[in-house]
């Protein structure tokens, strides 16, 4: 490979020659296996056709003045930088296949959990299967408003504050602080409650803020101006854009195993306190609505991990209406094994999806 090759230029991947591709690929998987640098020796052991430690080293100096790799401190070997491993993702990673028991083991669990279980149960036990199977973090977000609403009832507090009981179709429930208009008497509490379940049952709460909004001028002829104002504060956002959103992160403690060094003791203290800002890993999360499949996130690439050296990998699932209503992933160190998760997480998205499509 020359030196003033390109790998992020369009056809950059098609400029690099064999014997630069085999070399890196030797650099990448003995990081994605150990996390160990490593050296022209042991690299011209590996490959497939004779070539000298000298030649290696020629080929490594190349890749380095490319920035797909790096030496840490003195070490003789090398490492992969952010952009060689999203060079590596994105043009020569082979996605690995599932094996049936892995699909069997996936389906059989999330199924079992969502035969008795909440929806929220069930997505727990799907965060916490991918936990197990890749010794990750295993992150699932999903949109409260696209649960299917059965009741909702008003509950006065005291005089200024009152509490919006939401009960879903499948046993959740949510609990809303709601400021109530001075003046308001006791029996809009009760008229506001008939009012929207007249018009609840099986309707998500976005779809009963739609037809509350088309339906306003019904609404203010049914209901004075006051109760109208708390039929809406019932089923408004409540704390912003990701107001709606719910998190569920299960298996933290596998990213305590296999720790090398102090650096990477120090790694896991920044990760697990970038999994405490929650709205940033939601919104992170959200990012991979964006469009169909899996979507990987290294390290820096997202200001959420750019201390901590993370990635993630994260895949949206569907309703039965086909909209997407959550994402599941799994979070790691940067050396995650990437072509053995991708698939993982694609087909856990898709069994979770199954499931919201069949109505369990």
């Amino acid at each position: 490979m020359s030196a003033h090759t390109r790998p992020d230029s369009p056809g950059g991947l098609v400029e690099i020659d064999q014997r630069s591709r085999e070399i890196f690929r030797q650099i990448v998987d003995g990081y994605l296996t150990t996390g160990e640098p490593v050296g022209s020796r042991n690299i011209a052991r590996l490959l497939p056709r004779a070539l000298s430690p000298a030649t290696v080293r020629n080929v490594m100096t190349d890749l380095e003045m490319a920035g797909l790799i790096y030496a840490p401190h003195t070490s003789a070997g090398r490492l992969p930088t952010e952009r060689g491993l999203r060079f590596f993702v994105d043009g020569m990673m082979e996605v690995g296949n599932l094996t049936s028991d892995e699909r069997s083991r996936i389906e059989a669990q999330i199924r079992a959990a969502a035969s008795h279980r909440s929806l929220d149960q069930t997505l727990t036990e799907a965060s916490a299967l991918l936990s197990g199977l890749s010794r990750g973090a295993g992150v699932v977000v999903t949109t409260k408003a696209n649960a299917r609403l059965r009741h909702i009832e008003f509950v006065r507090l005291d005089a200024g504050q009152a509490l919006a009981v939401l009960v879903a179709d499948d046993g959740t429930v949510e609990n809303r602080i709601l400021a109530l208009p001075p003046g308001l008497p006791a029996s809009a509490l009760v008229e506001a409650g008939n009012f929207l379940n007249a018009r609840i049952v099986g309707k998500t709460l976005d779809e009963l803020r739609r037809e509350i909004a088309e339906s306003r001028v019904l609404m203010e002829r049914e209901l004075d101006e006051l109760t109208a104002r708390l039929v809406e504060s019932g089923i408004a956002t409540t704390s912003g854009p990701s107001g709606d959103r719910h998190l569920i992160v299960r298996g933290q403690a596998n990213l305590l195993e296999d720790l090398k060094a102090q650096e990477d003791l120090e790694r896991i203290r920044l990760l697990f306190a970038d999994l405490e800002t929650q709205t940033e890993l939601i919104d992170l999360l959200a990012r991979a609505e964006a469009g169909d499949g899996v979507r990987i996130f290294i390290g820096s690439e997202n200001k959420l991990f750019s201390m901590s050296g993370s990635s993630i990998i994260a895949a949206p699932f569907r309703d039965g209406g086909q909209r997407i209503v959550g994402v599941v992933g799994i979070i790691g160190p940067t050396r995650l094994n990437y072509a053995r998760i991708v698939p993982m997480v694609d087909y856990t998205a898709k069994v979770v999806g199954r499931l919201l499509d069949s109505g369990r």
